[in-house]
């Protein structure tokens, strides 16, 4: 790996001009050499910088790949894409669309909170219209995974009497997030979320534990089973 620059002080400063290189080896034999204090603290930097950079590459070298081939896509597209931003959102669908059909099921282990809590909220900013939650223990905690929904889409909360969350608590989010409608029931053992009538989530954990043991988040492509879920909510009500 190697850093190049470009002098910016009178003689190639310009792109013609070939640029200065050093590299990551050039740096550690540079670095047994150099022994003043400035020196070496900036060869450390340099060296961290190395290393950041190949972590980045690492930790995204699929979202390039998958980018490189939305691009390929973009190019077999016809003359309808008329501006930059019809093509952004086309990427930026292709990717949601890639992201959500790789996804079948994600297991847990203890004290992946963030991880956990990181999921539920790309699966809610995948609404665009509703989201039904089923989770008998919610506390005030689902109220700020909510608050990253889009703009509009209506939320409905199914959960039991005993649940930790106040009616208070529901009104102050409405009048910033509208619109939240909390149901109770006792019909539900297992907690469920239903996005836009066609994705249904199976969730192991309650929402307000996230990460806290053990569990699975699995995504059920069987259409019938929310059919049945929405339709059984209907006669409830």
């Amino acid at each position: 790996m190697q850093i190049a620059t470009l002098n910016k002080n009178g003689r190639g400063q310009h792109r013609k001009y070939t640029p200065y290189v050093f590299t990551e080896q050039g740096i550690a034999m540079l670095s047994g050499l150099l022994k003043n204090e400035i020196a070496v603290q900036v060869s450390i930097s340099i060296m961290n910088a190395f290393v950041e950079m190949r972590r980045f590459i690492a930790l995204n070298g699929q979202v390039f790949q998958d980018i490189n081939t939305i691009k390929s896509k973009l190019l077999e597209q016809d003359a309808r894409l008329l501006n930059h931003d019809e093509k952004f959102n086309l990427v930026f669908d292709e990717l949601q669309k890639e992201k959500q059909e790789e996804f079948k099921q994600k297991i847990f282990l203890n004290g992946q909170i963030y991880d956990a809590y990181s999921l539920i909220i790309d699966i809610i900013k995948t609404a665009e219209n509703k989201i039904l939650i089923i989770d008998n223990y919610i506390d005030d905690s689902i109220l700020k995974m909510l608050a990253k929904k889009n703009k509009d889409v209506e939320v409905v909360i199914l959960t039991s009497q005993n649940c930790n969350i106040r009616k208070l608590d529901i009104q102050k989010f409405n009048k910033q997030y509208s619109t939240l409608k909390l149901a109770y029931t006792n019909k539900f053992h297992d907690r469920f979320m239903i996005i836009d009538s066609k994705d249904l989530y199976h969730i192991g954990a309650s929402l307000k534990d996230l990460g806290k043991k053990c569990f699975a988040v699995s995504r059920i492509e069987d259409e019938e089973y929310i059919e049945k879920i929405e339709s059984k909510i209907l006669l409830m009500s």
